[in-house]
């Protein structure tokens, strides 16, 4: 991968306002091609915060939400869900029947308190 060029965000991005030909900008800048022009314009109008900065990330993968009962009556979470979810062992769920539905909410477990016996 070729190296980022240092080069002056305000300096160039004057150049290419006032309209000086992309050959005269390359050659003062040391461009070898206008590719490279067209990034370092674009980088220097993110830099200078007049372009708004592309979010580079990773799209959410889409999971399985299909969920299955075992033989016990539990409901069985797919890892790659409970994983998708950040949630562990000690997540809770209020469980809502809507007509035939089930509809499942994330609650917070209680704060533990600390019981002390009474002295007498």
């Amino acid at each position: 991968m070729v190296r980022k060029r240092l080069v002056d965000h305000n300096a160039l991005v004057q150049a290419i306002e006032m309209g000086k030909p992309s050959k005269e900008i390359m050659q003062q800048f040391g461009f070898k091609s206008l590719g490279a022009l067209k990034v370092a314009y674009m980088d220097a109008l993110v830099a200078l915060e007049k372009v708004p900065s592309i979010k580079k990330g990773t799209k959410e993968k889409k999971v399985n939400n299909i969920v299955g009962i075992n033989s016990r009556g539990s409901l069985i979470i797919p890892k790659k869900l409970v994983d998708a979810l950040d949630l562990d062992e000690t997540a809770l769920f209020a469980v809502e029947k809507k007509d035939e539905d089930l509809c499942l909410k994330r609650k917070q477990r209680p704060p533990k308190t600390i019981l002390r016996k009474k002295r007498d």
